[in-house]
């Protein structure tokens, strides 16, 4: 069935924008009171709302009133929102002047939210789960990669995925679920960090892809987790099992984003602690350098060098972070717009990194502009001028979303 939607007082279709390296705002195409052209949940046409009507006269029209910013949907490509409990007392303990890597060495952290998930089943896993896409798919965001992470056991990982799947049968936003069972050594695991990546490589990885729960694997690189030769060794093994990889890298130390680089991993995500050694290598590489404001924000710690990573050629998309622990708020938008004014980053540069560059670090190239035979999803915001949705600093909703299923 076709439609025609429409008019808009601005589309920003994103197209004819590079993958990698800095942009200008001078070149966004905008396309003043335009219209979408959709068909079986795929963009037809994107083009002047009178020319596409003239062009189709007995098409069905979704008439929009007052003036309204047409963009793609958002693509957020790193979130842990599939969890049991809260970690509040950990953002006490962080305020009150705490590490961390202290409150997880003290019994929080990463292991707190494991026994929280471990007590829930799987229903309730899935609702609470479903009512954090809902929110998030309110807000734009009509792609969502789900970690698993706060199972770390065989039966808790895949409880965990099989949430995700559930879900997904649920909602109209996209659910891409990544095995995280290498997030930290599970305190309950009798082995060393090697021993236990092995379990996950021989005893979950072959339900994971026998079930297909997941396509993807992740793993956490730092003091507090895995270090770089155990993760280049998994990585390199769950590579030649048939999964995309990806990389929690650079979070706190280094290390992370060379073994990213070499895993020739789809994304390396954080970089908080990136150098100029690091930024080089990922410019130079094909790995997306995922910036997650949220976990900044919510540590109280620097942002990814984005604008570094930019300048230097970087494909550079920006995720929420989104998680019980150090990234609480899951506001894409928001967090997109404060880190664009601290690293001063254009919005052609914000809106890529939450679009179309979002989308290749999750190895989708169906979504993120609006162009002729993509994903028709869109979220339209209630204002005349783009500018504005970045100013209000996420305060500015869209009042229409739009996703493939039409």
């Amino acid at each position: 069935m076709k439609k025609l939607i429409g008019p808009f007082a601005q589309i920003l279709p994103l197209t004819g924008l590079p993958l990698k390296g800095a942009l200008k705002d001078e070149q966004l195409q905008i396309i003043p009171q335009g219209g979408v052209l959709v068909e079986d949940g795929l963009i037809a046409a994107v083009d002047d709302f009178e020319k596409l009507r003239s062009a189709n006269p007995s098409i069905q029209i979704e008439e929009i009133t007052g003036s309204k910013v047409l963009l793609p949907g958002f693509v957020d490509c790193h979130t842990h929102i599939c969890f049991a409990g809260s970690r509040a007392n950990d953002y006490a303990l962080r305020t009150a002047g705490k590490t961390y890597l202290e409150i997880a060495k003290a019994g929080g952290g990463i292991w707190d939210s494991v026994n929280q998930t471990r007590a829930a089943d799987e229903a309730t896993l899935s609702n609470l789960l479903l009512n954090r896409v809902q929110r998030h798919l309110s807000e734009g965001v009509t792609t969502i990669e789900i970690k698993s992470g706060y199972g770390l056991s065989i039966d808790g990982e895949l409880k965990q995925l099989k949430a995700i799947k559930a879900a997904a049968d649920k909602t109209r936003a996209s659910l891409i679920a990544t095995c995280l069972a290498a997030h930290i050594l599970p305190r309950d695991f009798d082995g060393s960090h090697h021993e236990y990546l092995k379990h996950i490589l021989y005893n979950l990885l072959p339900t994971i892809k026998q079930q297909q729960l997941a396509r993807r694997v992740d793993i956490f690189i730092e003091e507090s987790a895995f270090n770089t030769s155990d993760a280049l060794y998994y990585l390199s093994r769950a590579k030649q099992a048939g999964f995309e990889v990806t990389v929690h890298a650079d979070q706190f130390t280094t290390g992370g984003s060379d073994v990213a680089i070499k895993a020739r991993a789809a994304s390396a995500d954080h970089l908080e602690a990136s150098t100029d050694y690091e930024i080089s290598m990922l410019a130079k590489s094909d790995t997306v350098a995922v910036t997650l404001p949220g976990a900044s924000l919510g540590l109280g710690m620097r942002y990814a060098p984005a604008r570094k990573l930019l300048d230097a050629g970087a494909c550079v998309a920006i995720a929420s972070d989104w998680n019980p622990g150090s990234a609480p708020m899951g506001d894409l938008l928001m967090q997109a717009a404060v880190m664009g004014a601290a690293e001063k980053l254009g919005a052609a540069e914000v809106f890529a990194g939450i679009t179309f560059r979002a989308a290749s670090a999750l190895k989708l190239n169906d979504r993120g502009i609006l162009a002729k035979g993509r994903l028709a999803d869109m979220q339209a915001y209630p204002c005349a001028d783009y500018r504005e949705i970045l100013y209000q600093q996420g305060k500015l909703k869209p009042d229409n979303v739009w996703t493939a299923d039409l």
